[in-house]
């Protein structure tokens, strides 16, 4: 019927105790006021009431207008836009208290819960899918789903730009995706059962992927681009909150690893002085006192278990997730893992150096000063590679490089030298007989573990 003459609170009803009768009315031109009212069939009602002066013509007299206008749609649109804002103060905020407490796997359990929640809460979503992009490999690990095919849930996806469904061209492009018809859609691949329509995001960190966000529907054209815009601004929570996440994780690597270095730098020298002590002693007592030697025996091995046990303190991952980057604290060395190396300077710098840069790769490094020490040492024990310097107390480099040749010729040797002048031309001579490498000193980290990497994989000549 017509609502001309009818009263602002007979046309709305309000059921939440509002008395349109007695608001508070704009008092000058161009003011407006906004309310929010529970109506009769449950739903709420966003009011907004603006004033107009007009002048009414041919008097001095004015008139006033006064709007009502349905904002329901903005007001909800706000509401969830504060909302979205509210979790993402709330989403993965950790006490002090809880990020100590809790292992990695327990701060993703949280995390998930959290966003299956407010997923459901704000968003209304109840078919959804976060892939996180493992870095290395391109694949989208599945984190959390609701609502999905079991088979599509394990499905193995890629950042590829075909043959991978929309989540893995969404990964692959870093753009949004809206299915409006999955029937007639090329790049979709069944994630429900029922699904019409799809929308996918990326999670995305300073423009780096992390992973995706994939919502179904069993309704053709169900998406629009307001979805879409909300879905992205949730999207950007999530993968705030996950990258949080990473970092923690990040961080506690990082410790772990500062502290093994400390402490692979503080056993380094005592061992390597015990080490050289018991191999000068085995050598007088071999043939001798077979007892002494056993217990010598023990002692170098006990040693050598403390000194690879110091540099492996190190946690595993906590986590088989992959969060965006992994949390790698150094690229790996296969090859370098297990290697004994041993190296000749007297430079207590060189010998520390080498200690931290091949021991952080597995190595076990020993270090001696001069050339008669090492030539103790490769006779009584097996080394994979010898590093030694130029320039030693009781011999050359050349010379140095002939007695180790002696006792074994098939085992690599690289020399190091400071830059300057070889004046016993001993690089040019070991080069004749078959010397591996030269290390210029101060050590570049990606040279010297190249180098060793090249002298423990090549094998033998003959």
């Amino acid at each position: 019927g017509t609502l001309v003459g009818q009263s602002l609170q007979d046309v709305i009803r309000p059921t939440d105790g509002t008395d349109l009768r007695r608001i508070a009315v704009p008092t000058t031109h161009g003011e407006a006021a906004s309310h929010n009212v529970r109506r009769e069939d449950r739903c709420s009602l966003g009011l907004r009431l603006a004033r107009t002066s007009i002048a009414l013509p041919g008097t001095d007299r004015h008139a006033l207008i006064l709007t009502v206008r349905d904002v329901s749609k903005q007001m909800l649109e706000k509401q969830k836009q504060d909302a979205i804002y509210r979790a993402g103060l709330e989403m993965g905020n950790l006490a002090p208290d809880e990020v100590t407490a809790m292992t990695h796997d327990e701060r993703v359990s949280l995390l998930k819960d959290q966003i299956l929640q407010l997923t459901q809460e704000i968003l209304g979503y109840d078919t959804f899918e976060i892939r996180l992009l493992n870095c290395e490999t391109h694949e989208l690990m599945p984190l959390l789903e609701f609502g999905m095919d079991p088979e599509a849930a394990r499905r193995r996806l890629y950042a590829a730009e075909s043959g991978n469904g929309v989540t893995g061209f969404v990964a692959f492009s870093n753009r949004s995706y809206l299915c409006a018809d999955t029937k007639n859609d090329r790049l979709y691949i069944c994630g429900a059962a029922d699904a019409r329509s799809s929308l996918t995001v990326p999670l995305t960190i300073r423009d780096s992927v992390l992973g995706t966000f994939n919502v179904e529907s069993p309704g053709t054209l169900s998406f629009n681009q307001k979805d879409l815009d909300f879905l992205t601004l949730f999207g950007r929570v999530v993968a705030s909150s996950l990258n949080q996440l990473q970092l923690l994780a990040a961080e506690k690597v990082t410790a772990a690893t500062e502290n093994s270095d400390r402490l692979r730098r503080e056993v380094a020298e005592p061992s390597d002085e015990i080490l050289n002590a018991c191999t000068w002693i085995l050598e007088r007592y071999i043939g001798h006192d077979p007892d002494v030697c056993e217990r010598l025996h023990l002692i170098t091995d006990r040693i050598r278990k403390i000194s690879v046990n110091v540099g492996s303190v190190i946690p595993a991952p906590e986590s088989t997730v992959v969060m965006g980057p992994s949390v790698i604290n150094r690229p790996p060395r296969k090859a370098l893992q297990g290697k004994r190396v041993l190296v000749v300077d007297q430079d207590a710098t060189a010998r520390e150096d080498a200690h931290n840069l091949l021991g952080q790769m597995g190595c076990e490094v020993e270090a001696v000063q001069n050339a008669t020490a090492a030539c103790a040492m490769l006779r009584n024990y097996h080394y994979d590679v010898v590093l030694t310097d130029i320039r030693l107390s009781d011999a050359n480099g050349y010379e140095c490089f002939r007695k180790l040749r002696e006792i074994n010729s098939h085992v690599p040797i690289i020399m190091m030298t400071a830059f300057g002048y070889d004046a016993s031309h001993s690089i040019v001579k070991a080069r004749q007989e078959g010397l591996k490498a030269v290390l210029y000193k101060p050590f570049r980290r990606a040279q010297m573990l190249d180098e060793v990497e090249k002298a423990v994989t090549t094998p033998p000549p003959g």
